[in-house]
């Protein structure tokens, strides 16, 4: 087969692969920054925290093949978002790893001040990446001031840590900020008892019209911002992904006023993986757009490894993703159950 088959399924797959970690992710990250209103007591805030404790660092893994994907499959891309992107992914990179060591530490000595300490840690660092990540790709969505002299590989980028928290970029943040925090909630809904599911049940309705005022608003402003809608023009049958994008965003509503909670749960996934796959549809074939030059632009033929290492790695994604993606649902299965006040406090292994 030609390269740019393999080009094009690789930039498939780089979408699938963000789009799955944010949908697994996601509801850590919401669990983490609300644990503040959530949890009444220290009980409770154990309770949230082993209910995203046995699956989070295994969410991780997909974060980690995006990444590896990204420089495999498109090793300039990388290089421009590791090299000139640095302060920026270092700063989300530190929060990640902070939150991990506070779910590990925060029970490690029975200290109030200790456990509000790392509680403080877990609401921070679960808030930085759910904002950055969507500043992140608000800035890609948006292009990038970059100018590239292919031949002489080299390349040039003007922008700064500030300069990614334009208007557009911090919208596209508070997106994602938004859906993880309703997804977060209908994660803790479904995953406790008691007072704790309702009043977490009870948050996930009350954020959701602020999550829809958002949404429209990312994408009335998509329009004047970026060139995401070009594809869409070009190829009206595209419209299907953001439509079902903004109708599983609607069944989330529709499906929590009936009390079904887990259906609401399963639209809010379905609503995230839309709304990654409506950005990186209308990216295609970029992958890192420049706002200065057209010409410059990262694309998914001008920055894609060879031929041969392309096929390698197609070979090994269809062995290594199934067996993930197995592996997950059995995890998922395994700890299917709620997890209440009495299952940690009768665990000394509990967080």
């Amino acid at each position: 087969m030609d390269i740019s088959v393999f080009q094009v399924i690789w930039f498939v797959l780089w979408g699938v692969l963000w789009a799955v970690y944010f949908m697994l992710d996601g509801f850590v990250l919401g669990t983490g920054f609300l644990s503040w209103i959530l949890a009444k007591n220290d009980t409770e805030k154990r309770v949230l925290i082993n209910t995203v404790g046995p699956v989070w660092d295994g969410n991780e893994v997909w974060l980690i093949t995006a990444g590896g994907a990204t420089f495999a499959a498109f090793p300039t891309t990388y290089a421009l978002m590791f090299s000139n992107l640095y302060s920026a992914l270092l700063l989300l990179l530190f929060a990640l790893i902070v939150r991990g060591v506070s779910f590990e530490f925060r029970g490690k000595i029975d200290s109030p001040v200790w456990k509000k300490a790392w509680d403080n840690a877990i609401m921070v660092s679960s808030f930085l990446p759910a904002l950055l990540f969507g500043v992140a790709f608000g800035n890609i969505f948006k292009g990038i001031p970059m100018k590239n002299d292919f031949a002489a590989i080299n390349f040039t980028y003007d922008g700064s840590l500030i300069g990614l928290l334009n208007p557009y970029g911090l919208v596209t943040g508070v997106l994602f900020v938004m859906l993880f925090a309703v997804h977060g909630s209908l994660y803790a809904a479904i995953k406790t008892t008691g007072d704790l599911s309702k009043r977490a049940a009870d948050l996930a309705n009350k954020l959701w019209l602020p999550l829809l005022v958002v949404a429209v608003i990312f994408l009335a402003f998509t329009y004047p911002a970026t060139k995401l809608y070009d594809n869409y023009l070009k190829a009206p049958v595209l419209l299907i992904v953001p439509v079902i994008a903004v109708a599983s965003l609607l069944m989330i509503k529709v499906s929590a006023l009936k009390g079904s909670f887990h259906k609401a749960f399963l639209f809010s996934c379905l609503t995230i993986v839309f709304v990654v796959f409506t950005g990186v549809t209308g990216l295609f074939p970029n992958l890192i757009p420049s706002n200065i030059d057209p010409a410059s632009n990262l694309t998914i033929f001008n920055s894609s490894s060879s031929l041969l290492t392309l096929q390698i790695m197609t070979v090994v994604a269809a062995i290594c993703v199934p067996t993930v993606i197995a592996y997950k649902i059995w995890v998922y299965r395994i700890f299917r159950a709620r997890v209440s006040n009495e299952d940690v406090l009768g665990d000394a292994d509990a967080y």
